[in-house]
């Protein structure tokens, strides 16, 4: 499903997806214009569309950047609304650069407002991917964070819904990531004769949010192998992966074959209840300071 304020955006996504145009009587389909505001006012006047298109959703995943007007309003009511409807809401959000400081003081808003209403939130931050791919085209960039979300849905999607090694249920995903606030999606492959102890460093290395994961309360960890993927091998990697986090965490994983990773691992990490000394929305409610105009009692 696509959720916009701009009708030529959702003019040039692929007609098989859902596509809704909210708020038209605000801004008669030309966006927000980067007020987060006029993105929260749009979902709530077209509140009855969003409610009847989210009606028995059990999981949702929102995905939309931090900083600019449709995505930074509107994703705290959408995910509000699927929140009251009982389902499990994970929102995965790319963060500013640092040089955008008009973006990053809405971005921090936003965050703050989506962990009220969602169970977590997963932070790309565009940052760290200057960090590991400074060398790509801009264009390549961007596409690491979209094929990771892309990744990181289908890969707990598919856990769920599809025959697997070590299946994932609901129950497991609402608690690992129920009141989680602030969390970090880290990635890793590897293909080498030492798979296991290779990619185990690779996703640690990998994190898109700069944080201490010993801090983390959670883990959920999917593991996708080819047909040659062991137990004991699925096990060694959430063993290792662990073994940095406090030991009281909540940990849950799943494991799946795919026939098309010829001697191939990938994992898919997301490490919940985190914080980055450099969002300041991810600190403890105590650290805080007092929430400014984009308060959820406008909501």
């Amino acid at each position: 499903m696509a959720v916009n304020t701009d009708k030529q955006h959702l003019a040039i996504i692929n007609d098989e997806i859902t596509k809704i145009l909210i708020g038209k009587s605000v801004t008669r389909g030309l966006g927000a214009g980067g007020y987060p505001e006029v993105g929260a006012k749009a979902a709530e006047v077209s509140r009855a569309a969003l409610e009847e298109v989210l009606s028995g959703v059990d999981m949702l995943f929102v995905s939309t950047g931090m900083g600019g007007g449709t995505g930074t309003g509107a994703a705290p009511i959408i995910s509000k609304i699927a929140k009251e409807q009982g389902a499990i809401v994970i929102a995965i959000v790319t963060y500013p650069f640092a040089l955008e400081k008009a973006r990053l003081i809405k971005a921090e808003e936003g965050i703050e407002a989506l962990k009220q209403v969602t169970d977590t939130v997963v932070v790309i931050d565009n940052n760290r991917l200057v960090e590991l791919v400074p060398n790509l085209p801009i264009q390549d960039a961007f596409r690491v964070a979209d094929e990771v979300t892309a990744r990181t849905v289908r890969g707990i999607t598919e856990t769920i819904t599809q025959p697997s090694l070590i299946n994932l249920d609901y129950a497991d995903v609402r608690s690992i990531m129920s009141n989680k606030g602030l969390s970090v999606i880290a990635v890793g492959e590897s293909k080498s004769v030492n798979k296991v102890d290779e990619v185990v460093e690779d996703t640690l290395k990998n994190a898109l949010l700069d944080v201490d994961i010993a801090g983390a309360t959670g883990a959920l960890i999917h593991i996708t192998g080819g047909p040659e993927l062991t137990l004991g091998e699925a096990n060694g990697i959430g063993e290792k992966l662990t073994e940095q986090i406090d030991p009281r965490a909540t940990v849950i994983w799943g494991a799946r074959v795919d026939p098309t990773f010829d001697n191939k691992i990938e994992v898919i990490t997301i490490f919940t209840g985190v914080h980055s000394p450099y969002i300041k929305a991810s600190q403890p409610k105590s650290e805080q300071k007092p929430k400014g105009r984009f308060d959820l009692g406008y909501i």
